[in-house]
């Protein structure tokens, strides 16, 4: 399973560029594998994600923003739903992957089944 984070490039947008920025250095300080996705540079990614973008996870006017986050061709959810994982502990359950051993995730995962 490849995670693909979709990112514009060329974003004149300081928020957008920070939060691309966010998504990627944790997954990347975390070694979790991920496929750069640029919208900016490649017609066929912004097309895939726009259309791949659930109706419920759209915004109700324009197109959704990067950064958008899949695992393969499942969506795992924009920046806002990947913050909120992030701060409960649940960034591997979010992208539909297995918390490693050892993680805050597989703790706290540990401790509710002993519950």
């Amino acid at each position: 399973m490849v995670i693909k984070v979709y990112i514009a490039s060329s974003s004149g947008s300081t928020l957008i560029k920070k939060q691309q920025q966010d998504v990627m250095g944790f997954l990347a300080v975390n070694k979790i594998e991920f496929e750069e996705c640029d919208i900016a540079a490649n017609e066929e990614n912004r097309k895939w994600m726009r259309e791949n973008v659930p109706e419920n996870s759209r915004p109700t006017t324009g197109n959704p923003l990067p950064p958008q986050i899949f695992n393969e061709e499942r969506y795992c959810g924009n920046y806002e739903a990947f913050f909120d994982a992030r701060e409960d502990n649940a960034v591997y359950a979010f992208l539909g992957l297995t918390a490693p051993p050892g993680s805050k995730e597989a703790e706290a995962l540990a401790k509710a089944e002993q519950q």
